[in-house]
């Protein structure tokens, strides 16, 4: 049966590769994001359905609101909060905590409050699943703001998981390691000129602490992501898929 989803930062890297797994299976999905011209190029990859693009900032409430309110259907079935903001930030005149935290922690909880009210059948359950990372775990020097704002999403998570489990609503978060996005190789360069190698050399630096010994790629994720949206018994989990960087016993 075609469901609705609305996924957030569908306009490249993992938030692309969801909508494309989704529409492959029959699935209608709503891309949201900043971008325009990025969105309509997802677009252009989907299985011809139902899909719709909305223009938001998921910093700012009115710009979702309004977005919300340009919504083709009255009722969908999961929210997929993939939008995202990554990079070092350092104490001083040009910190970027409060742009990185806004982004990733309170734009994931704007934009879920703001089209929860769509999440409204009454019979069968409903998805948020969120995307956090392996740096919700994992200490890296510079990323404090990263990762804080992604280990806030799993609090997030729980509490949500349960707030809206009696409404059959499941909660989940998946975290993520290196993915072979343009945000990542953008990590990678960005970390290796700051200690002053090559980008090369610092991804096979990187991928020692993977057991797999590489990046995954953003289908993989997007698979994860469909498991979740097709089940009825999982919430207020945090699932690792990271080829193996973090084994939990």
């Amino acid at each position: 049966m075609s469901k609705t989803y609305v996924i957030s930062g569908a306009g490249s890297g993992i938030g692309r590769a969801i909508a494309q797994a989704l529409s492959g299976g029959g699935h209608n999905c709503i891309l949201l994001g900043r971008n325009a011209e990025n969105l309509r190029k997802t677009l252009e990859t989907l299985t011809k359905s139902n899909h719709q693009i909305l223009i938001a900032d998921i910093k700012d409430k009115e710009s979702l609101k309004k977005a919300s309110d340009l919504l083709s259907v009255l009722s969908i079935d999961g929210l997929i909060a993939n939008s995202g903001l990554g990079g070092e930030n350092h104490w001083g005149e040009d910190d970027r905590w409060d742009d990185i935290i806004t982004t990733n922690l309170t734009g994931t909880y704007n934009f879920v409050n703001t089209f929860l009210p769509y999440l409204n059948k009454p019979t069968g359950v409903k998805q948020v699943v969120i995307i956090s990372s392996v740096l919700a775990r994992l200490g890296v020097p510079n990323y404090s703001a990263y990762c804080a704002s992604k280990a806030g999403l799993l609090g997030l998570m729980r509490s949500w998981a349960t707030q809206y489990a009696p409404r059959n609503i499941l909660v989940n978060a998946i975290c993520p390691g290196w993915v072979n996005t343009d945000m990542a190789q953008s990590g990678l360069q960005g970390i290796a000129d700051g200690i002053g190698i090559s980008k090369q050399e610092f991804y096979e630096m990187a991928m020692k602490s993977v057991p797999l010994g590489r990046m995954s790629d953003p289908e993989e994720i997007a698979q994860l992501v469909t498991y979740l949206l097709s089940q009825s018994s999982i919430t207020g989990q945090a699932i690792d898929i990271n080829c193996g960087a973090v084994m939990n016993s």
